[in-house]
């Protein structure tokens, strides 16, 4: 039974936390010596059902803000080796949509059209297909050195980057949409290398990522974020820098808001940004106050008036979900304990609850139990004795975020990132995993199937 004086969180955003908190809930149980992985198994260390969608290894779901369900929320859009493809996530069925190279924006909100991309000789192509015709239509071909990464609310634009000059010959950066790499079976842009510290000890993947990062944000090559109309295929600009601008996000509610990041080493850089398609409204939505400090991740509250993040004060020692309200600049933070650190939060769709895609012992948290799925619920921190500060409204709200494990990562490779998402009815979260070896689809019903062992 939860606290009555804790039961309820209400956040600046204008949604309600109710304590809906089943008392355990925790992660997958993986299955060995099989020849093909199984369909479904019951966890035995958290009692939670996992179903395999996918039949055919290397189908991934998509990065963890990219909007994948279609209107009626029953199919993902997912990348299979052939192309792109829609699952049923009650009745795995599997809808082949698009065949040949091309790499998948989103889902439309309004819609449900795919949004994707194609490469044409040395540029890049923009389309879209109705999931109702099956009809496709090129919109655009964008720049050299440009790419679209995500569509407003109302699909009348689409947004990306353009970067305006060559990196460094014999250099080999990162995708400016990570969202969509698939450069390495697993998916992830690179692959480890040799380089050592000073010490003469291999640095590890991690560190390597770290250390490529520095190089490309240090390039200070000049970039541009752009619209581009999706009826008439016009392109303008919304913004530019010799920061490096990266993982735009538009606003699932508010067609004009754009969020997006100053990629890099998390603790070189201020992360967050929002601005308009205008070109106005230019926000800092976090600024470091500590030399470590770190903050990334971010993501839109589901009514598009929050924007959620990863904040650590320092990098690797106190980890929160932090937000900012968009309207009144309302700040709360949920602490998270280390082991429940995740490579990406996400919330559901009413608000209720968050997820979590836990992390190796490897990443920032270095968590001695962290490979895990999560599911969160917040919980505020009151006054004492009822009993405000006189400045209390204008300070951060304090909460904490109270785990359940829903699923046993323990023999996931990580440099799949799992990506955990909700279903549109809140029933499950689909994340992609390499559990069993090859990357398949799966979803874990946040509902418990069986009465997990005591702990």
């Amino acid at each position: 039974m939860c606290s009555p004086s804790r039961s309820r969180i209400r956040l600046k955003s204008g949604l309600n936390w109710l304590c809906r908190f089943t008392p355990w809930l925790a992660l997958a149980a993986p299955f060995t010596g099989r020849a093909e992985p199984p369909k479904e198994w019951i966890d035995p260390d958290t009692g939670h059902r996992v179903v395999r969608l996918s039949d055919e290894p290397g189908t991934s779901s998509l990065y963890f803000h990219q909007w994948s369900f279609t209107p009626d929320g029953r199919s993902v859009v997912v990348t299979t080796p052939h192309g792109i493809a829609l699952l049923n996530h009650t009745t795995r069925a599997v809808d082949p949509l698009v065949n040949g190279d091309v790499k998948i924006i989103q889902l439309g909100r309004r819609t449900g059209a795919v949004y994707y991309t194609r490469t044409e000789g040395e540029q890049i192509a923009v389309f879209s297909l109705s999931l109702d015709t099956r009809a496709e239509r090129r919109i655009a071909l964008l720049p050299p050195r440009a790419t679209v990464s995500t569509v407003n609310s109302d699909e009348t634009l689409l947004a990306g980057t353009l970067t305006e000059a060559e990196p460094p010959p014999g250099e080999i950066f990162p995708p400016n949409s990570g969202a969509s790499a698939k450069n390495t079976p697993q998916g992830e842009w690179m692959k480890a290398g040799n380089e050592r510290a000073s010490d003469g000890r291999l640095f590890t993947f991690a560190e390597q990522k770290e250390r490529r990062l520095a190089r490309r944000l240090a390039a200070r090559l000049p970039m541009s974020i752009f619209t581009l109309d999706i009826a008439t295929g016009e392109l303008r600009t919304v913004h530019s820098s010799t920061d490096w601008l990266n993982h735009l996000q538009f606003s699932p509610k508010d067609p004009g808001q754009l969020m997006f990041c100053h990629e890099g080493p998390w603790h070189m850089v201020d992360r967050l940004w929002l601005v308009r398609t205008d070109g106005t409204g230019l926000t800092k939505v976090h600024a470091r106050t500590m030399n470590m400090e770190i903050a990334g991740h971010e993501f839109f509250s589901p009514d598009g008036r929050t924007v959620w993040y990863d904040l650590q004060t320092p990098r690797g020692e106190s980890f929160w979900l932090a937000s900012y309200d968009l309207g009144t600049g309302a700040r709360t933070r949920l602490h998270v304990d280390r082991n429940a650190w995740s490579v990406h939060y996400n919330v559901s769709s009413d608000g209720t609850f968050f997820s979590g895609d836990g992390g190796d012992a490897e990443m920032v948290a270095h968590a001695p139990d962290g490979k895990w799925l999560y599911l969160f619920r917040p919980e505020a921190i009151p006054d004492v004795a009822e009993l405000s500060a006189p400045d209390a409204a204008g300070l951060i709200s304090p909460g904490v975020l109270r785990a359940t494990r829903l699923v046993n990562m323990k023999t996931h490779d990580y440099r799949l990132e799992p990506n955990a998402v909700f279903t549109p009815d809140g029933k499950k979260l689909i994340f992609r995993s390499n559990l069993h070896g090859e990357v398949h689809v799966y979803a874990v019903e946040l509902t418990p199937a069986a009465t997990p062992p005591a702990r």
